[in-house]
């Protein structure tokens, strides 16, 4: 049913913890199925930068097998590279056809990534956030 590398991911998430200090730390859910996910970024000094990505949070072996995926696909990425993220490259990330009904769950950490860094910005109020595509 699921690839190796997603199971792998799932099973023995990278990344997976809090930052001790994170620049800006941002929690989403995916209100049809759940799943949580919290994201902490570490920015490099230049403050554009992501340095380090640790992440915590339940769901399904789709939302924390891509969010661990991403996790390291972020680390020396620009915030301006993270907004141009989409859904596509998630699913390409994945490796595996992905249903509609399973997208949000695969762009979970993505959607939560980016509105923390919206909302670290000052672009995007907190209240406003969402985490759907």
């Amino acid at each position: 049913m699921y690839r190796q590398q997603i199971l792998d991911h799932y099973k023995n998430p990278r990344n997976y913890g809090e930052l001790e200090d994170p620049d800006f730390t941002h929690v989403g859910e995916n209100p049809s199925c759940g799943d949580t996910i919290r994201v902490d970024v570490a920015l490099a000094d230049d403050g554009e930068t992501i340095e380090a990505v640790r992440f915590t949070g339940d769901g399904c072996a789709i939302s924390m097998a891509s969010t661990s995926m991403l996790s390291e696909r972020l680390r020396g990425m620009t915030i301006e590279e993270l907004h141009e993220l989409e859904t596509d490259d998630i699913t390409e990330m994945l490796g595996v056809d992905i249903s509609p009904m399973r997208v949000k769950c695969a762009v979970l950490g993505r959607q939560v990534t980016q509105d923390g860094a919206k909302i670290h910005r000052g672009e995007l109020d907190v209240d406003r956030t969402r985490t759907e595509d």
